[in-house]
C-alpha cells in the first residue's frame, strides 16, 4: 500500500439501543479506504489518545474508527453507585454500534477489528461472537490476565481479589487515584477479574462459552508484544492466543529499536506508532497468506 495523506478525524455520534452516548473518532487516507480498523483501547484509555496510531495507519491507506469505552471521555456515562455496567453491555450494545458506524461510514472497507491491553481482550471476544462480520484481528500490547502468567503472579492475584472489593465499596474502581485504568464500573471490574483469577472469559449475564467460541475461531491474528512490557508479559499473550489454536497467528516483539529508542512497554509506543502501523498494514494487504502459528515469541 502506498502512503496517502491522512484527513482530520471525523466525529461520529453513537446512540446504543440502551440509551448510552459516545463518540466515534474516525481518520481516513485520502479516497474510498479498502480496509478499515475497529480500535478498541485500553482499560481507562480515551480513544483520542490513539490519534497517532489512526493517522499513522491513515497515512499507509487503511482507514481507523476509535472507539469509545463507556463512562471514559466522550461516553455520555460515568460509573458510580447508580450507575454500573459488564462486558455484557460492551460486548452487545456498544461495540455492535460502532462496527455498525464503521460499515455505514465506509461500506466499501474490509472491516478489522484490533485492540491495546484490555481492548486486544475485547476485540478477541467479539470477534469470537461474530466472527463474520470481520477479516481479522491486530493485538498490540495485549494478552490474558491470567495471575499465573505473570512474574509476580501472588500479587496480581491479589488484585484480582481486592479490585472487585472495593468497587463494590465505592460503586466504581476509583481508577484515576489508584493508579490503574480509569474510573471503571465493579461489572467491568468483575468480569475482569474473574478472568484474572481464573484463566477463563466469561461475562455476568452472557450464557455464551467464549472458550469454547475462541477455540473454534479461524480469523488471522497479529500480535505485537512490547520487550519490556511487565503488563503484557510474553507468557500473558500466549496464554491468549493458545485459546485461539485455529488462528492463522503472527506474533511479533516490539523493541526500542522499533520505537525510535522509545521504552518498549505498555503505554510509551502509542506517542511513536509508525513501525506499529507498518506491521498492521503489511500482515493486512497479505491477509490471505498463509501464517505459520508460533508457540513462542519472534522478533
Amino acid at each position: 500500500m502506498s502512503p496517502t495523506t491522512a484527513t482530520e478525524p471525523t466525529v461520529l455520534p453513537l446512540t446504543m439501543a440502551d440509551g448510552a452516548r459516545a463518540e466515534l473518532l474516525c481518520v481516513a487516507p485520502d479516497g474510498e479506504p479498502r480496509d478499515a480498523v475497529f480500535w478498541l483501547p485500553a482499560m481507562g484509555m480515551p480513544a483520542k489518545h490513539y490519534l497517532p496510531l489512526a493517522t499513522a495507519l491513515a497515512a499507509r491507506g487503511v482507514a481507523v474508527a476509535l472507539h469509545e469505552w463507556r463512562g471514559i471521555g466522550s461516553s455520555s456515562l460515568r460509573a458510580s453507585h447508580r450507575c454500573n455496567w459488564s462486558y455484557r453491555e460492551l460486548l452487545q450494545l456498544d461495540l455492535p454500534a460502532g462496527m455498525a458506524a464503521l460499515r455505514a461510514h465506509w461500506p466499501q472497507a474490509r472491516a478489522w477489528v484490533g485492540g491495546h491491553s484490555l481492548g486486544g481482550q475485547l476485540a478477541c471476544l467479539y470477534a469470537a461472537l461474530h466472527p463474520g462480520d470481520m477479516a481479522g484481528i491486530a493485538l498490540v500490547a495485549s494478552g490474558a490476565p491470567y495471575w499465573r502468567r505473570f512474574r509476580h503472579g501472588t500479587l496480581v492475584g491479589m488484585a484480582y481479589v481486592l479490585a472487585p472489593l472495593l468497587a463494590a465499596l465505592r460503586g466504581h474502581l476509583p481508577g484515576r487515584r489508584i493508579g490503574f485504568g480509569g474510573n471503571e464500573a465493579r461489572g467491568v471490574i468483575a468480569d475482569w477479574a474473574r478472568s484474572g483469577r481464573t484463566g477463563r472469559y466469561a461475562a455476568a449475564g452472557m450464557a455464551e462459552d467464549f472458550e469454547q467460541r475462541l477455540a473454534s475461531l479461524e480469523l488471522p491474528v497479529l500480535a505485537q508484544r512490547m520487550r519490556d512490557d511487565w503488563l503484557g508479559p510474553a507468557a500473558s499473550l500466549d496464554w491468549l492466543l493458545g485459546k485461539m489454536p485455529h488462528a492463522l497467528r503472527r506474533h511479533k516483539q516490539v523493541t526500542p529499536d522499533d520505537l525510535g529508542g522509545a521504552p518498549a512497554d505498555h503505554f510509551s509506543w502509542m506517542k511513536a506508532p509508525g513501525s506499529i502501523a507498518a506491521r498492521m498494514v503489511e500482515w493486512i494487504a497479505t491477509d490471505d497468506a498463509v501464517f505459520t502459528t508460533p508457540h513462542h515469541s519472534s522478533p
